[in-house]
């Protein structure tokens, strides 16, 4: 359906340009949260280079609970309190990192992971969870990262919420 190996050699901004076209209409007229994260997480892990792990924690009223991914086992339950993860769904702020050990309570699910960016989900003011994208290279992620990404989870939300 998709040629995400297309993608390798458009610049940052066209790879995610690309990628919001291909999540809209993987997304559309589909609103199940489980079968759209789970389709998300395989479109960014098979588009973007250099990535070890991609996808969903959903926030249970309590913390954080492991969703649909694409990567290697990941850790099932994250605290508010604990790493990059909780400190993205606590501020409810994008959180990008360009070193995890640098981290004050990074938790290591993969010893590989060098950088990491995680963008909360919330609607209506309520949290629903968090993007989370894991790198084996160190400052993997930038600006144009963050952008691409928070438009994406932008398409996810409204294709689960509705939001207009």
């Amino acid at each position: 359906m998709f040629d995400v190996s297309s993608l390798t050699h458009l610049s940052k901004h066209e790879q995610y340009q690309q990628l919001a076209q291909q999540a809209r209409v993987l997304m559309e007229g589909e609103a199940d949260q489980i079968a759209n994260a789970a389709n998300m997480s395989a479109l960014v892990m098979h588009a973007l280079p250099d990535l070890n792990w991609a996808g969903f924690y959903f926030y249970d009223g309590t913390e954080l609970v492991l969703g649909p991914f694409q990567g290697k086992p990941a850790c099932l339950r994250i605290p508010l309190e604990r790493g990059v993860c909780g400190a993205a769904a606590r501020t409810r702020s994008t959180q990008l990192v360009p070193d995890v050990h640098a981290f004050p309570g990074h938790i290591a699910c993969d010893a590989a992971s060098r950088s990491e960016i995680v963008v909360p989900l919330v609607h209506q003011g309520r949290l629903i969870g968090v993007w989370d994208v894991d790198s084996p290279i160190a400052a993997r992620f930038d600006v144009k990262d963050q952008s691409g990404m928070e438009t994406l989870c932008h398409i996810y939300l409204d294709s689960v919420f509705g939001i207009r």
